[in-house]
C-alpha cells in the first residue's frame, strides 16, 4: 500500500541500488530505474490503471564499446489492468496505455513514433482468451468478441502501431510459459451457483453470507429490542473492524464503500477542475445495517476482489476451507519487435502462493532486452 511502500520496497534501493521510482498510487503500481544508468525524459505519465515512463540510456550498452550510446528512447508500461468482469474496461485500459507511449514516441520526434522500443508488463487480470490479451497480441478487436457474455468493444479498435508485441515468456519455445498466479479456488466457494456464467454477475453464496453474518454479530454492539437483543455495527465498531482487514482506518474499497452505506455523500458534486476528490470519512452516530456489511463485500466480489475476501474471512475468524489450486498466467509482459528479449526468468510454484516462500498470491515475471 501507499501507506508501507517505502518500508516494503527499502530493499529496491538499499540492496539493488535502484535509486529512481515513480509510484502510482491509485493502483499500488511502480516503476523503479538505477539514475546512473538511464534518466526520465518526459513526465511519467498516470492513465487508467496504466503508468507510463519514458527513459533514455545514458550509459554505453555494452561493455564491449564503451564510446557507444544509442540515441534511441526506451518506454515502459506498467499495468494493473481492472479485475472483475470489466472486459470492456481492460481493453480501453491497454489501448489508452498503447497509444500514450506512440504519442510520447511523437512528441520526442522518434525516427518511427508507430515502432516504438516498448516493454508492456504487469497484472492484466486476465487469461491467455481475455480480450485486453487479444487485442495486444492480435494487433486489433472487434465487437464480435465476446467476454464475460458481453462484447467487450462497440466499434473496431486497432492499435496505433505498426510492430508486433512478443509475448515474452512464451518466446521460450523449450516450454510452455509458467502460471504466475498459484492460489486456493476459492470462487466457486464464494459465489452463488458458480458456473462460467456466473462470473459476469457474481452473488455471494450463502455460506459466505452466513459467516459475514457471524462476523457482523461479533463487531457489533448489542442493544435489547422488544423482539430480542439487537446487533448493529456502530461507527467504533465499523473502525475496528477495518483495523483488523486494512491495519488503519481509511485506507481500502471496504473502507470507502463502508462510509457510503453509512451515507457518507460528497458535499458537492465532483468537479472537472478538482485537483483532489473529498476525502471520505465515515459518519458519526450512524450505523452500519447488516445489509450494508453484506453490501461491502458484494463489491469485492463484482470488481473480482476474491482473494481480498478470502483474505478478510480469515483474518476475521472465518477462513474458507479449500483443497483445490487455481493455476493462471494474469501476470504478463510484452515487447514490441524493435526490442528483442534475451534472458527470460521463470518463477514457479507447486503450492498455492502467498506460502512460507512466496510473499505474494502473484509469481515474478522477469526478462532482459536488448534493440533488435
Amino acid at each position: 500500500s501507499p501507506q508501507s511502500f517505502e518500508d516494503d520496497f527499502s530493499f529496491m534501493s538499499e540492496d539493488l541500488g535502484y535509486d529512481g521510482v515513480e509510484l502510482f498510487k491509485r493502483v499500488s503500481a511502480a516503476t523503479f530505474w538505477r539514475k546512473n544508468k538511464c534518466t526520465l525524459v518526459e513526465k511519467p505519465r498516470h492513465n487508467d490503471r496504466t503508468l507510463l515512463t519514458s527513459f533514455h540510456v545514458t550509459q554505453p550498452l555494452s561493455n564491449e564499446d564503451q564510446n557507444s550510446v544509442d540515441d534511441r528512447n526506451w518506454h515502459v508500461l506498467n499495468c494493473h489492468l481492472q479485475a472483475g468482469s470489466q472486459g470492456p474496461r481492460r481493453v480501453r485500459q491497454i489501448e489508452d496505455g498503447v497509444t500514450s507511449a506512440v504519442k510520447a514516441a511523437r512528441r520526442l520526434k522518434e525516427k518511427d513514433p508507430t515502432s516504438p522500443m516498448l516493454v508492456i508488463s504487469g497484472d492484466f487480470n486476465g487469461a491467455d482468451k481475455c480480450g485486453a490479451v487479444r487485442y495486444l497480441e492480435d494487433g486489433s478487436i472487434g465487437p464480435s468478441f465476446v467476454e464475460d457474455g458481453e462484447p467487450v468493444t462497440s466499434k473496431e479498435r486497432t492499435m496505433k502501431t505498426s510492430c508486433k508485441f512478443i509475448d515474452v515468456p512464451a518466446s521460450i519455445e523449450s516450454r510452455n510459459p509458467p502460471a504466475t498466479m498459484v492460489v486456493p479456488e476459492i470462487i466457486p466457494i464464494l459465489v452463488d451457483g458458480y458456473t462460467s456464467a456466473a462470473y459476469s454477475d457474481p452473488k455471494l453464496s450463502s455460506d459466505v453470507r452466513a459467516r459475514l453474518g457471524r462476523i457482523y454479530t461479533k463487531y457489533s454492539s448489542c442493544y435489547e429490542a422488544p423482539n430480542g437483543n439487537l446487533h448493529l455495527m456502530k461507527t467504533a465498531d465499523v473502525e475496528n473492524w477495518l483495523v483488523d482487514i486494512n491495519g488503519v482506518v481509511g485506507r481500502g474499497d471496504e473502507f470507502r464503500n463502508a462510509a457510503k452505506e453509512m451515507g457518507w455523500k460528497p458535499s458537492a458534486p465532483p468537479s472537472e477542475n478538482d485537483d483532489k476528490k473529498e476525502r471520505i470519512t465515515l459518519p458519526l452516530d450512524t450505523v452500519l445495517t447488516l445489509d450494508g456489511f453484506i453490501n461491502v463485500y458484494e463489491a469485492e466480489l463484482q470488481r473480482g476482489k476474491f482473494w481480498g475476501i478470502a483474505h478478510d474471512l480469515a483474518v476475521l475468524g472465518e477462513p474458507l476451507l479449500v483443497s483445490a489450486t487455481y493455476q493462471g498466467r494474469y501476470d504478463r509482459m510484452y515487447c514490441s519487435s524493435a526490442l528483442r528479449p534475451v534472458a527470460v526468468l521463470d518463477t514457479t510454484c507447486s503450492q498455492s502462493c502467498p506460502n512460507d516462500t512466496e510473499p505474494s498470491d502473484h509469481l515474478p515475471v522477469c526478462a532482459s532486452f536488448v534493440m533488435s
